[in-house]
C-alpha cells in the first residue's frame, strides 16, 4: 500500500469532509464548526502577536477549546505547550519559564480551583515571557482585564475573530510540547512535529479498526500523550469523539450505553472503578476494543475480569517521545497474554531491539534488556532547546533509548516489564523523584530528601525520607501541606519519615543512595 504523503495539521482539517466530529459535554460539534472555530482562534492569537515558532501554553481540561487552540497554533506554525490541570505553582512556573510561552489559555474556576491564584504564586522570573492570558469560561460573567498581573482577554474574543484561512504551518513544523520525567528535577520538554502527529494517528486508527461508524469515548486528558494520541486516532479516522472534562465513573458508564461507544482507553484503575458501576453480568455490549494501561499493580487482573464480563481488553504501550498507544497487544490472545504492556507497534516502519544494560550487547529474542526503538512515523523531534539531552537519548544508529526494561518476541511484538531507573509511575504519569525531592527540600526544616514509590493496596504512592536541618524537627503534616501547595496531588508524599542518614553503597563515583532499601523501608513502615 502506498503511504500517504506527509500533511500539515491544517491541511488535514481543511481537506476533510464535513460531518459529525465530536460531542463535547453533550453538545455535538461538526468538522466544519471545529474548522471555523480554530480559524477564528488562530486569527485571535495572531492579533495577540503569535507567530511561527512561538509557544502558546494550554492549561485546559478535555474541552473542544483545547483542540481549537491546538489547531489554531498549528495553522500559525506555533507550538502548543501542554500543561496538566493538576499541576500547581512549581510545575507551572517551570514550564512557562523554560518554554517561554507568551500566551497562556486557562479556565480560572475549573473544578472550583483557583487557577489564577496558582498562577499568581509563580515567581516573576518564570512569568517574564508571558504577555497575555486568555480566560476560558462557560458562563456569561465578564472577564477581568488582568489576571495574575498579566493582560487578560476572554476566550470568546478569540472565537469571535474573523476566520483565518491561510496556513503558515508545514508538515515539518513543530506543533506540541509534552513533559516527561528525567534524571534531573525538571521534566524534559518533548517536541513533536505536525506530520508525525498525523502519521502516528493514522497508524493507530488502522490498528484499532477505527472509522466513520465507530464511537470513541475519551478519558485520558489532552495534556498527556495518552489522551492526545487517542483523540487524534479518532479524529483522523472520522470516528465520533465523545468528550467529558472530568472523570466520573457512573457518568462514563452511562455515556458508553447512551452513545453505543465502540472504543475506549483507560488505566486499569479507572476500568476497575467503571466495572464497579455495573457490578453484575455482561456489560457494555457495544464495546469492540478497550485499550488498557497497566498502571496500578492492585488491578493487574483487570483484563481477566473484563473477559469474564464479555469485554475484550488489550494492553498497550507508549511514551512522550514515541507517542502513546504506540503499540497494542493482540486482542485475540488469551487474557493473560493480551493484558501485558507492549504488543505490536502501530507503524509497520518501526524497528525494535533490546540491549543488555551492563555489557551493551544486543539481547536475543525473549531476553530482557533496555528497549530501543526506531519509529520514523512516531518519534519526537527532540527535547525543546536541549540538544545535549536529545543526542544522549539516541544510539549512534538512530534508535531511541527508552529507559524501559522489556524483551522482543518472535512474532514481531514486544513486552514491557518495568522502568529501568528510579522513575515513578504516579497517577498515570511518569514522574522523576528528583522533582518531588527538590520541592520537599525547599521546606525550611529539611536538609535533604529522597523519594521512592511504595506499593500500597490501592496503588504506588510517593513516600519521602528526609534529614532535618541542624536544630530543626520534622513536622510531617507541615511538610505535606507545603508540598501540596506546590505540586499536583498525585506527586505529594503520603508519608514523610525523618531519618538520621540515608542507606548508601560505595561506587566508583562516590556513595550512592540505596533506593531499593528505602523502598523496602517505606513499605514496611506503611504496613505497620
Amino acid at each position: 500500500m502506498t503511504r500517504m504523503q506527509a500533511q500539515s495539521v491544517s491541511q488535514f482539517l481543511d481537506s476533510g469532509a464535513d460531518g459529525p466530529c465530536l460531542i463535547d459535554g453533550g453538545s455535538p460539534i461538526g468538522f466544519a464548526q471545529l474548522r471555523q472555530r480554530s480559524q477564528s482562534v488562530a486569527a485571535g492569537l495572531a492579533a495577540l502577536g503569535i507567530k511561527p515558532g512561538d509557544r502558546v501554553a494550554l492549561w485546559l481540561p478535555n474541552r473542544s477549546a483545547w483542540l481549537e487552540v491546538f489547531f489554531a497554533c498549528a495553522r500559525l506554525g506555533a507550538i502548543a505547550v501542554s500543561i496538566n490541570t493538576r499541576f500547581r505553582s512549581a510545575e507551572v512556573s517551570d514550564l512557562l519559564f523554560r518554554s517561554r510561552a507568551s500566551v497562556l489559555v486557562y479556565w480560572p474556576g475549573y473544578k472550583e480551583i483557583d487557577f489564577t491564584g496558582i498562577l499568581g504564586q509563580c515567581g516573576a522570573d518564570s512569568l517574564q515571557h508571558l504577555n497575555t492570558v486568555v480566560l476560558y469560561s462557560e458562563d456569561s460573567a465578564p472577564a477581568p482585564a488582568t489576571a495574575a498581573g498579566k493582560v487578560a482577554v476572554p476566550f470568546s474574543q478569540l472565537r469571535d475573530s474573523a476566520p483565518m484561512t491561510g496556513n503558515a504551518g508545514t508538515p515539518d513544523s513543530p506543533c506540541v510540547i509534552f513533559t516527561t520525567s528525567g534524571t534531573t528535577k525538571a521534566p524534559k520538554l518533548v517536541l513533536h512535529k505536525q506530520s508525525n502527529v498525523l502519521a502516528h494517528a493514522r497508524n493507530v486508527a488502522a490498528q484499532y479498526s477505527l472509522g466513520p461508524s465507530k464511537k470513541f469515548l475519551l478519558l485520558p486528558p489532552f495534556c498527556g500523550v495518552y489522551g492526545f494520541c487517542s483523540a487524534w486516532a479518532a479524529l483522523v479516522s472520522r470516528s465520533l469523539l465523545v468528550l467529558e472534562h472530568a472523570w466520573n465513573p457512573p457518568q462514563f458508564a452511562d455515556l458508553i450505553e447512551q452513545h453505543g461507544i465502540t472504543h475506549f482507553t483507560a488505566s486499569n484503575e479507572a476500568l476497575a472503578q467503571l466495572f464497579d458501576c455495573r457490578p453484575e453480568g455482561r456489560i457494555f455490549p457495544s464495546l469492540e476494543l478497550l485499550g488498557q494501561a497497566n498502571l496500578n499493580p492492585a488491578h493487574a487482573d483487570i483484563v481477566e475480569r473484563g473477559a469474564a464480563r464479555g469485554i475484550v481488553m488489550a494492553g498497550l504501550y507508549g511514551s512522550s517521545e514515541m507517542q502513546a498507544v504506540f503499540s497494542l497487544c493482540d486482542p485475540a490472545q488469551e487474557p493473560a497474554v493480551r493484558g501485558r504492556a507492549g504488543g505490536v507497534p502501530a507503524s509497520a516502519l518501526t524497528q525494535m531491539r533490546a540491549r543488555d544494560p551492563e555489557s551493551g550487547r544486543l539481547c536475543a529474542v525473549g531476553e530482557a534488556g533496555e528497549l530501543e526503538l526506531k519509529a520514523p512515523e512516531s518519534a519526537f523531534v527532540g527535547y525543546f532547546e536541549n540538544p545535549e539531552a536529545t543526542a544522549a537519548a539516541f544510539t549512534e544508529d538512530g534508535f531511541f533509548k527508552t529507559g524501559d526494561l522489556g524483551f522482543i518476541e518472535a512474532n514481531g511484538a514486544f513486552t514491557y516489564l518495568a522502568r529501568m531507573g528510579d522513575t515513578l509511575r504516579l497517577g498515570g504519569f511518569l514522574v522523576s523523584p528528583a522533582e518531588i525531592e527538590a520541592v520537599v527540600q525547599d521546606h525550611p526544616s529539611i536538609e535533604s530528601c529522597q523519594v521512592v514509590g511504595a506499593r500500597t493496596r490501592e496503588a504506588v504512592r510517593p513516600v519521602a525520607f528526609v534529614i532535618a536541618k541542624a536544630g530543626a524537627q520534622v513536622d510531617e503534616a507541615a511538610v505535606i501541606a507545603f508540598v501540596s501547595e506546590r505540586l499536583a496531588k498525585y506527586k505529594v508524599p503520603i508519608r514523610v519519615f525523618g531519618v538520621a542518614e540515608f542507606p548508601t553503597t560505595p561506587s566508583a563515583n562516590g556513595s550512592k543512595v540505596q533506593k531499593t532499601k528505602l523502598r523496602d523501608m517505606a513499605e514496611a513502615l506503611l504496613g505497620q
